[in-house]
Order: C-alpha cells, then structure tokens, then sequence
C-alpha cells in the first residue's frame, strides 16, 4: 500500500511536465522572516504543511512492531551482558553511564532481552517521527514527509540499532534531532531553539561523548557557509553554555581519570584502524541501504544547490568534518550515521517532486519497500538460530554474531571450572563475564568469581594474592605459561551453530601453581578495545 497517495498530492507539490516545481514552494519552510541570509532580497516562507499523521503513525507502529515482535529472538548481544553487570556510577573508562544504568535498571526488573531492548525500540520509532518532521522543515508536505518517515522506518542500520541496547541506539534519535532543532533555530529566524540544541546535546553526553563531533560540525559549517548572523545571537552562545554545562560531569570524570576517552579511542584506532579506513567508504551505501543513497545523495546535493536551504548549509559541513573524523580516528566506520539519516530525511523532499508521475511513484515506493525487507532479514533475527550458521548473516551482521551461543559456552565454561572447585574465572573480554554474570548461577557459578581484564572490568579488581589456580576463557600460553607452573586446556568454546564469533573456538584453560601474586600479575591482563 501507497501511504503517500492516501490522500491528493497538495497543489504545491505538483507542476507541469517538464517544468520543476518552485523552490519556495518545494523547500520553503514557514516563518515569519526572510527566506534568506540577506544576500538576496527577502521573501516570506509559505507556512509550513501540517504533519501527515497517518503515514507517519503508520510507518512508526510497523517498525515498533517488527522490532518488537524479533526482540526476544536470538540472545542478548555482548554489549547488553556487559552493561546489564556494570554498577552505576558516574562514568565509565570506555563509557558514560546512561546505557548501563538504563541496562542495570531494566534488568532489575525483568532480566530478559525483549525489556532490555525496549528504549532501543523506541529510540528507533522515534527517529521515524523525527525524519519526517525534518523533511516537513524544509518544506515537504504529505508525500515528502510520508516518504520520510517510511525511509526511516526501512534504513539498515537505524534497524540493528533499534533491536538491541547499544550506546548507538539512543544516538538514534539525538543526532537528527539536534540537527533538527539547529534547522529550526536557521529556517525559522528564531534563536531561541539553539538552546534546545544545547539541551540535547548535553544530556547526550552522559549517553556518549561522540555528539561533540556533531557540534563542531555544525560549527564549522557555520563558519564555513553561513549564515554568519547567527554567530552574533546570543542565544546560540546561550546553547553552547547550556550544552557546557550539563556536559560537566562528563568533563570532570575525563579530567579526573586521565582522560579515558582518548585512551579507548587510541585503543580502537589500533585494533579498527586500517578496517575502518577503508570500511567506511562501502558503509556509506550501506548504512541505510542501497535503495536508499539516491534519495540522500540527492538531499546533500539539493543543499548545496537550493537557494532556499541556503541557511542549514552547515549540514554539508558536519558531514565532511564526521567523515574526516571517522577516517582519521578510524575507531567505528558506522559514525556518519547520524548525519545520514538527516540527509536522507532531506532528501526525500526532492524525491516528493520527482515521484509527480505514478510510474515514478511505484518506482520509489517499490524501493523503499524492497529496502526495508532486505534490512529486516539482514538486521532481525528472522532466519531461525538453528541454522543461522549455514547463511551469510552472522558474516554480514556482527550484531547477529555477538547474540547467540551465550548459555552454551557458560556450560562449557562451568564444567572446566567444577574441576577446580571455588578457583576463579578469568575472562579475555567483557561479552564472556557478563554471559557468566547472567546464566553462571544458573549452573552454579558465583559471578563474585568471574574477572576479566578487559576496559571497566579491569578496574573492578582481582582475584584474591592467596589464589593460585584459575580457570580462563580465551587466554594463551604466550602469556600464561610464565605465570603459572601448569597450564591444561580444558575445552574449546563451540556455540554448536556453526556461526563464527569471538568466541567460537577459543580455548577454556585450568592453570595451577601460580608463581607470582595477582596484584603483581594483573597489569598483564588490561586490554582495552
């Protein structure tokens, strides 16, 4: 079904053949001010379009709905097991600390994956409203802004990340959204919204710190495209200093722990780098979907070239400063995400203009809709996890990868550790201790005896000097072997679904005699990645 043509296309929206719709028309958005940043005469902006609430409710409860109804499938994603184990605190070495708390509270109540999942669930649909909303700003009526919102709603990865908890899942809707407001502050000549997008984008920062490449972005297009009137309204300083403000206690705990983030950025460049290098660039088509990259490759064109978008030219500019971020900090090849689904959002405007004829329409609805099924077999656990391992998903989708095996691989754990009754587990990475943090009890672990060296669990502490047997998860004889007197390997971890994940093949090792004491050993086992 066509959610678009539930209703005529507005007389604004269409134009004689072969002739181009108005730009004050197409993309004008309503204020009561200029269209212009005063380089050019100025003309009143058309009013805005009222909100197409049936395309858009739509668009929103499906995805809410697909998301939902897969949520319970598979397991729970390493992310999720490591943060539902951290206890609150005010900051974390590789993260602020709203994803665990939320995860940490969440699992207080029911410990199951689908509550778990819930705020990635509505991060995602919200996302959608926030789409179409964009698209509305820059002048799109029904078509543009359903088409919106049903991109949204049919993105690759905004989908993988509205199905499991993961820091990136709440960027979901703080990064379009601050982009929105500082449009709204631009197109509507109203700078009070800059301090809505101060708001954001400090609350953002005890979710994650990456919304600051966001703002200078956006600074710097600014700068570099105008409107330059907007650098002497005190309410965009107003934003900054909110923004500040509310990012204290983020600044603080950097300040006061050596800077950490730089530390897991270094990290992740080392062991991302050359990966995410190249990555990126392919990601680019993939992080909505191929179908997808005509409509924001058009939304970024049409920035540069619309008179009438002139003011939120500094979009253009965040998104070569997060590309030229993402290249040189090399540490995720998803980041430029955020930025994307604004473009797309954009784009879709455009698109509206273009789809006048129903061959063109069926055209574009055809590929949304293709889009969207493609991203839901790749990003949701459809297939089912018997045979997952004989398809190329878990090779496609890491997400898929990192959410099966889990209570398997704490059984195998579990037998080698009941041949050393009461010895401590030591574990290569935070995925394997929050695993036998959750389902060790289950088949008698004591989580008080899992310790892993790896970002925040290092600091957690480590076994007792007395201790001298242990059992690891994923350690080799390079660094055991000059630590212990004897070293056995028990058992290989095997998920028994042929996927090939971290863990998958990695070796369970009993060691007894330790020949030095674990405070003394333990700097040997902090990693961080």
């Amino acid at each position: 079904m066509n959610p678009a043509d539930a209703a005529a296309t507005p007389a604004h929206e269409r134009a004689a053949p072969g002739r181009a719709a108005p730009a004050s028309a197409a993309s004008g958005p309503a204020t009561s001010g200029p269209a212009t940043s005063g380089h050019a005469a100025s003309t009143p902006r058309p009013p805005l379009a009222p909100l197409a609430l049936g395309p858009v409710i739509a668009a929103m409860l499906t995805l809410g709905a697909l998301l939902a109804a897969t949520s319970n499938r598979y397991g729970y994603h390493r992310d999720e097991l490591y943060f539902r184990m951290l206890d609150p605190a005010w900051g974390y070495f590789d993260q602020p600390p709203l994803t665990p708390l939320i995860a940490r509270t969440l699992a207080s109540i029911v410990d199951e994956p689908w509550l778990l999942r819930l705020p990635a669930i509505v991060a995602a649909v919200l996302a959608v409203l926030i789409a179409a909303l964009i698209a509305r700003e820059v002048g799109g009526a029904r078509r543009a802004q359903a088409l919106a919102a049903w991109t949204a709603a049919a993105a690759a990865f905004p989908m993988i990340f509205g199905h499991v908890l993961l820091t990136a899942s709440i960027d979901l809707v703080v990064w379009p959204l601050v982009c929105l407001f500082a449009m709204r502050a631009l197109l509507r000549r109203d700078g009070r919204w800059w301090l809505t997008v101060g708001l954001v984008a400090g609350l953002a920062t005890y979710n994650k710190l990456l919304v600051a490449v966001l703002l200078v972005g956006l600074g710097a297009g600014l700068v570099a495209f105008g409107p330059w009137r907007a650098l002497r309204s005190p309410w965009i300083w107003g934003g900054i200093l909110i923004a500040v403000v509310l990012a204290l206690p983020a600044i603080v705990y950097q300040a006061t722990h050596g800077w950490p983030q730089l530390a897991m950025g270094a990290a992740l460049a080392e062991d991302n780098g050359g990966e995410t290098r190249w990555l990126m660039w392919p990601m680019l088509l993939l992080l909505t979907g191929p179908l997808l990259v005509p409509i924001w490759v058009t939304g970024l064109v049409e920035l540069a070239r619309r008179r009438s978008w002139r003011d939120i030219r500094l979009l253009i500019g965040a998104f070569v400063v997060v590309l030229v971020f993402t290249f040189a900090g090399s540490a995720q090849f998803f980041y430029p995400l955020g930025v994307l689904q604004v473009l797309l959002a954009i784009g879709c405007v455009p698109t509206a203009e273009w789809m006048r004829a129903r061959v063109r329409r069926a055209l574009a609805w055809t590929a949304v809709a293709l889009n969207g099924a493609i991203s839901a077999v790749i990003a949701l656990p459809l297939v089912p996890v018997d045979v997952v391992g004989a398809t190329p998903l878990a090779g496609i989708n890491q997400v898929t990868a990192d959410s099966v095996g889990w209570p398997r691989y704490v059984e195998q754990i579990a037998d080698a550790a009941g041949s050393v009754p009461g010895a401590p587990i030591i574990t290569s990475n935070y995925g394997e201790a929050g695993a036998l943090d959750r389902f060790g009890p289950a088949v008698g672990l004591d989580p008080a005896d899992v310790f892993s060296g790896h970002n925040e669990l290092w600091f957690q502490g480590h076994p007792p000097d007395a201790v001298d047997t242990a059992v690891f998860v994923g350690y080799g004889p390079r660094l055991l072997g000059p630590l212990f007197d004897a070293c056995e390997v028990h058992d290989e971890l095997d998920n028994g679904l042929g996927v090939d994940n971290e863990e998958q093949g990695i070796p369970v090792t009993v060691c007894t005699g330790m020949r030095v004491p674990w405070s003394e050993a333990w700097p040997r086992f902090a990693h961080l990645d």
